[in-house]
């Protein structure tokens, strides 16, 4: 039970096998509803009562939505405002998968690689396919850009081809890696104050810091997704 890496085993709750196939109901499925149901809740709650002048409930979503927009705005232009939708439900995603997943007992799914590079390749499909849409042929320019010297291409176009592809890959990793090593941090010294029991005071004023580093942690990398999000956006938009 004090092993720090058996909290984030998936584990089925529910056994379905249709023609063969593993649809099991599971632990990171059950986290999964749960941060849309928290996130739907606090969405009609806040927003219930729609005033000019908004009340504290209603600021804290309306800063939400500045934040992302502005996001899009600094690093698309006005041109990126269409695709704000888009962008928002995957900051929200994110943002609330890494605060749920704080909470004790409940599955920390944004800890698991599956489900940050299932999101990942999600924006980088959606990038990618809006790029051909909107430039067609002329969006593999990317891998190219204007004013290089033609004799750096040979070499800057492979570079650019695997620095593209990668992006899935450094944007989960990065959300994964954060998330799984501060949940582990806090399984330790969990596992410090039980096995030292009421000496433990120590650790358990260690956890209550970690804790609240992990909250920052939580809200500071559903930002960074949403930046990287928007900085590919830019490049499928204007193929700098």
């Amino acid at each position: 039970m004090l092993d720090p890496l058996h909290q984030f085993v998936i584990s089925p709750l529910l056994k379905i096998n249709a023609f063969g196939v593993d649809l099991s109901f599971t632990n990171s499925a059950l986290a999964i509803l749960i941060a849309f149901g928290i996130m739907g809740t606090v969405f009609i709650i806040c927003l219930r009562k729609k005033r000019l002048v908004p009340d504290r409930p209603q600021a804290f979503i309306e800063l939400l939505h500045i934040l992302v927009a502005d996001l899009i705005k600094a690093n698309v232009g006005e041109c990126g405002r269409r695709h704000f939708p888009f962008v928002f439900s995957i900051f929200l995603f994110v943002l609330f998968g890494n605060l749920v997943g704080l909470v004790p007992y409940v599955f920390t799914f944004t800890s698991h690689i599956i489900a940050t590079f299932t999101v990942a390749m999600l924006v980088f499909t959606f990038i990618t396919i809006l790029g051909i849409a909107l430039h067609g042929i002329q969006f593999f320019n990317l891998f190219a850009p204007r004013g290089v010297p033609k004799y750096l291409l040979p070499l800057l176009i492979p570079v650019e081809i695997i620095s593209y592809f990668t992006r899935p890959i450094s944007l989960s990793v990065r959300l994964f890696a954060n998330m799984m090593a501060g949940h582990t941090m806090m399984k330790v010294f969990a596992g410090f104050v039980a096995m030292i029991g009421v000496w433990g005071v120590a650790p358990v004023m260690v956890n209550v810091v970690l804790t609240g580093f992990e909250v920052v942690v939580a809200v500071l990398q559903a930002y960074i997704f949403t930046i990287l999000t928007c900085v590919y956006l830019n490049d499928a938009v204007h193929l700098h």
